[in-house]
């Protein structure tokens, strides 16, 4: 996919990389154990994740991804195809926050749509 990726992957990337969000440093495509991480902060252990169609057909599969990637120490915001298309700086926004929280409180994962989920309980 390096190579080839979607429309909202190449978008989400032109808006990460080159430390464009906040000075931050983001690598995309990165093997994470038995699996590929869309885009990673290895610094503040964050995986962001840009999900098409396909995500809302395996939701039990992306639970059990993000457990593990948790169970790792990762934390995992999951945006759909959607909101990058359509509302990119909103996207940034929510990873900032996550990234630089008020007071530098730990954020909490991020599964779709942007709705906050306590520490460990996992999205639909």
């Amino acid at each position: 996919m390096r190579k080839e990726p979607t429309f909202n992957e190449a978008k989400l990337w032109r808006l990460l990389r080159d430390r464009q969000l906040a000075g931050l440093r983001f690598r995309r495509q990165v093997p994470v154990g038995p699996y590929i991480a869309d885009f990673m902060s290895f610094r503040h252990r964050l995986i962001i994740e840009a999900d098409g169609p396909t995500h809302l057909i395996d939701v039990e599969r992306d639970q059990r991804r993000d457990a593990w990637l948790l169970a790792q120490g990762f934390r995992v915001m999951r945006f759909p195809n959607e909101m990058i298309a359509n509302n990119g700086r909103g996207v940034l926004a929510q990873i900032r926050e996550a990234l630089l929280g008020e007071g530098g409180a730990t954020p909490h994962p991020t599964p779709f749509g942007g709705h906050l989920l306590p520490q460990g309980e996992k999205g639909i």
